[in-house]
């Protein structure tokens, strides 16, 4: 029998007569079936015919990008959170008797990827090291304390060298020789990555002379007999704690592509300047750049004048960065290798070589730059009437920083080098276009971001909220108008496009959010009726009040990601119907797909998408939807990571902080100024059994009736801070530790993550 005839559907299918199946049907079969399945097999098990297939790819796409299915390769799906029955793994540690666990490499469900225990290789074959990847035959674990979790068999070795294991030396205690023999290892290696519990030996000879708590790279070494598996160091990255290890563990952590082949680098610095030709000359025209003091790249730059009728002409300009970036060249595959640019307190990793991303392809000011702009007419209401895409040659008038712009605003005065009318144009444009978002009603996080500052050598000296200003507003919703203005065009000529889609969230997730909201007795309407306006209304509604940023947390957390696909299916989060990337091929790519898109479509040149490249869009989004995630889980360990080296010498100390998350094992507590995350364990509450109440996110004392919730404001005390892992240990200020027959923390909960 064929495995689509095999699920627990299939005769009810036949009953209907070839109609759609439901929603929870689909949901079933694919969860009965063996493996992956496609749109063949259901077809089949459901006697869909021909005339209602386009129906059926619809309603498997959305089910996909809503979280009912999960996309499991081209076309197939599977029941989300469920591993297919061959996939690729990576190797993460080893448990306690020498046995691999490894990951999915590729995983897209909900929480931290599922863990593979690996079975022993056949004898004769090397043990699988942490690093390494393989094909893998997976079957699901589902009954004891390992439910949910799977078991392994290599199918194909795919890296034949172990990977390198990034970690921080720890040399072995000076000993005087026993009967002359030598100490048997130089040191050990701790692995920073939390996954991989298990340390390192460094055989004498094998330290490279690395010192005391140094980050460092090492390479496995064949292993011989039972212990630590042994490993050799091949480089040193620096100290611990040191700004510029803090970024290269998460570089090589995630495995971030940081240097650049020979062969992408001559292509780069071989470009040259980019003559008027068959362009548009905009140099006359006071185009301005608008980004942070801190930015190290200029692709977009703006420009406004008073229109007819009370309305705006509005022209954004971006780096033509297609003109040095040909398709299929050694510079386009690096590109797409690496996805997007990733950026760290201290330093950039870039998609493309600093002579392209610093030099021909930034807007710098006063200096020639070819571009692709688009020219928007807009009404006083901020609808846009028109758009004209071109290809330009423009001169940026100014660098301008949001402080800046937004100072010399609210002054009244005008930054040197800027015609005088432009801000109040700018901020004209920005004012007719904020009241159109409200009247469509998007979903506006305020989710503060924190900037951590460095001194000149390189040490932290502050971390602080970013403020968020009318002029960050104004970047947003101008780049906003033109990628809407990008996807309206690419569609009207049905060329290939790369939207950027976001999915509204599932009714799991909304479920969830509700759940937690009923607790601060606060209503959301049933899925089908909500929108983003109504969350935008109840985060309004809590608006500077205790509970805002845990609120606005969760309402995060509800969301589906965002993703590159080219099926459309609209942005929920932006309320808008047709949505790409436009405004920055420096640092992504999937923007400098739009603009080859448009350069095709638009007949502006001959490095434009070639003819087939549609075909290749699929792959595409998914590769460049990775690498983004990539970059972000990258930047996100490398604040904590600051963070936790900020708060070391601070042990001890007392913090008012928020309860942000409520587990079995303990609390997740934030503090408001900094950011800084950390565990309050089970075990150091005050003496009670502790029970945890999931609906109303609560650890509640049996005997005490003592409660900790959500948004709870409580007093801390920093026990422990981990720069190598970026992991925060805290304790109730003022409470001794619970007794024995307390639920104390499980085993390894100081290294659970956030949830």
């Amino acid at each position: 029998m064929d495995a689509g005839e095999s699920g627990p559907d299939a005769p009810a299918a036949a009953d209907a007569g070839g109609a759609l199946p439901s929603i929870e049907a689909l949901r079933r079969f694919v969860a009965g079936s063996a493996g992956r399945v496609g749109k063949r097999e259901i077809a089949r098990a459901f006697r869909i015919g021909p005339e209602q297939r386009p129906a059926l790819r619809d309603l498997l796409r959305q089910l996909g990008h809503d979280g009912t299915l999960a996309p499991a390769g081209a076309k197939r799906y599977l029941t989300p959170g469920r591993l297919a029955e061959e996939m690729l793994v990576v190797v993460t540690g080893t448990d306690p008797d020498g046995d691999a666990i490894a990951r999915p490499v590729a995983w897209q469900g909900e929480g931290p990827p599922p863990q593979v225990w690996m079975h022993r290789e056949p004898r004769g074959q090397p043990a699988l090291a942490p690093g390494e990847r393989v094909i893998a035959r997976l079957k699901r674990i589902s009954s004891g304390r390992s439910a949910g979790k799977y078991e392994g068999r290599t199918v194909r070795r795919i890296s034949q060298a172990p990977g390198r294991v990034l970690g921080v030396f720890r040399p072995s205690p000076e000993e005087p020789p026993r009967g002359g023999l030598r100490q048997p290892e130089a040191g050990r290696l701790v692995p920073t990555d939390r996954r991989q519990k298990a340390e390192w030996s460094i055989p004498h000879g094998e330290s490279l002379d690395a010192e005391p708590d140094e980050v460092v790279l090492a390479e496995p070494l064949p292993q011989a007999g039972y212990g630590l598996k042994p490993a050799r160091i091949v480089e040193r990255l620096g100290r611990m704690g040191e700004a510029r290890s803090i970024s290269l563990i998460s570089i090589h952590t995630h495995g971030i592509p940081d240097e650049f082949p020979s062969d992408v680098l001559a292509q780069a610095e071989a470009a040259q300047e980019v003559g008027l030709h068959d362009r548009t000359d905009l140099r006359d025209l006071p185009l301005v750049t608008i980004d942070g003091e801190d930015a190290r790249d200029f692709d977009d730059a703006v420009f406004a004048e008073a229109g007819p009728d009370g309305g705006w002409r509005l022209v954004v300009a971006i780096a033509d960065v297609a003109h040095y970036v040909p398709a299929g060249s050694e510079l386009d595959r690096e590109a797409t290798r690496r996805g997007n640019s990733v950026y760290f307190p201290d330093r950039v990793v870039p998609m493309l070589p600093e002579a392209l991303s610093n030099g021909w392809c930034s807007l710098r000011p006063r200096e020639n730059r070819g571009c692709l702009f688009v020219e928007m007419s807009v009404g006083a209401d901020g609808a846009r009437h028109s758009h004209r895409f071109g290809r330009g040659l423009m001169r940026s008038a100014a660098r301008l920083t949001y402080e800046q712009v937004q100072d010399a605003h609210d002054a009244g005065s005008t930054p040197d080098g800027v015609p005088e009318a432009l801000l109040p144009a700018l901020y004209g444009a920005f004012r007719a276009l904020q009241a159109a978002r409200s009247r469509r009603g998007t979903l506006d996080l305020d989710l503060p971001e924190r900037r951590i500052r460095l001194d000149e050598q390189g040490r932290i000296a502050s971390i602080t909220p970013r403020t968020r200003l009318d002029s960050h507003r104004l970047i947003e919703e101008f780049m906003v108008l033109a990628n809407v203005a990008a996807a309206e065009e690419l569609q009207r000529r049905r060329t290939p496009c790369m939207f950027r889609i976001h999915a509204p969230p599932s009714p799991e997730k909304l479920d969830a959010l509700r759940d937690f909201l009923a607790t601060l007795d606060i209503r959301l309407k049933p899925a089908g009726e909500l929108r983003p306006a109504d969350l935008d209304a109840m985060l309004r509604q809590v608006a500077d009040t205790p509970m805002a940023p845990q609120v606005n947390e969760m309402v995060l957390r509800s969301q589906s990601q965002a993703e590159y696909s080219p099926e459309n299916i609209g942005h929920f989060g932006l309320a808008l119907a047709e949505y790409a990337h436009f405004t920055s091929p420096i640092r992504r790519y999937a923007d400098l797909l739009v603009h080859r898109g448009l350069i095709a479509g638009l007949g502006l040149g001959k490095d434009g998408l070639k003819p087939d490249a549609g075909t290749l869009f699929e792959s595409l989004g998914e590769q460049v939807t990775q690498t983004e995630r990539r970059a972000a889980l990258a930047e996100r360990d490398a604040q904590e990571r600051y963070i936790a080296a900020h708060m070391a010498d601070k042990i001890g100390a007392i913090f008012t902080a928020r309860i942000s998350g409520v587990t079995r094992f303990g609390l997740f507590v934030t503090l408001p100024e900094t950011g800084a995350t950390g565990l309050v364990p089970v075990s150091t509450l005050p003496r009670d059994q502790w029970t945890h109440d999931e609906t109303a996110n609560a650890l509640t004392g049996r005997h005490s009736r003592m409660s900790y919730r959500l948004t709870q404001p409580v007093e801390v005390r920093l026990l422990e801070a981990v720069p190598v892992t970026g992991g925060l240990l805290f304790a109730p200020a003022g409470h001794d530790a619970g007794p024995a027959d307390a639920a104390g923390p499980s085993r390894g909960a100081h290294s659970q993550r956030r949830p």
